[in-house]
């Protein structure tokens, strides 16, 4: 959904995911929010009774819900569909924004989830979610390329915490090698893990 078309709501949930993922949930108040969102600051008492915790926790749902989507659009871009492919497409969307935008910013979901003893529960239990619905996205995708469904969710934790890892070191060097280099490496072992299918079909 484009910006313009979003309501005060969904801009102030959108607003809450980029502030975050750039300075962090400590150090993203409220009134940013709002102003980020070109909100009624009154607004905010409105829509998210439960406060800060409540608008971080949506936000972070919305990251996990978007990440997940994102598995989708990844594979309808890849002519011939492959597990290494899937991976390379996911880094690329973070090697591109990271030579974009200067290392500014990184995953909403981790960012939260670091801050995560500085906040309540119920962030810890939205970072886990939003983990979880994107972990199920890009198993769900290594299933229909092949992959057992039995390994397809270990793959997908090893695929979602490499990239994670090596955005965080990127970010650090200011240098994409540590996405380049997962990409590369982890390569050949998803596509190893892919079942052909049997001779004939």
């Amino acid at each position: 959904m484009a910006e313009s078309q979003r309501g005060p709501r969904e801009r102030m949930v959108f607003s809450a995911a980029q502030l975050i993922r750039r300075e962090g949930v400590g150090a993203t108040g409220m009134r940013d929010v709002a102003a980020h969102a070109r909100a009624p600051r009154g607004s905010l008492q409105h829509y998210f009774p439960g406060g800060k915790e409540q608008l971080v926790g949506e936000a972070v749902a919305w990251a996990g819900r978007y990440a997940g989507k994102r598995v989708a659009r990844f594979l309808a871009g890849l002519d011939e569909p492959t597990p290494s492919g899937l991976f390379a497409a996911m880094v690329r969307q973070w090697t591109d924004e990271c030579e974009a935008e200067g290392f500014a910013a990184g995953c909403p979901v981790a960012a939260a989830t670091v801050d995560c003893a500085a906040t309540g529960a119920s962030t810890r239990e939205a970072t886990a979610a939003a983990f979880a619905a994107w972990r199920e996205a890009v198993a769900e995708a290594l299933t229909g390329m092949g992959v057992p469904a039995g390994r397809a969710g270990a793959l997908a934790t090893l695929m979602i915490s490499a990239l994670e890892g090596a955005l965080l070191m990127a970010r650090a060097e200011r240098d994409v090698r540590p996405l380049t280099t997962v990409a590369r490496e982890l390569g050949p072992l998803l596509d190893a893990a892919a079942v052909p299918p049997p001779s004939g079909r």
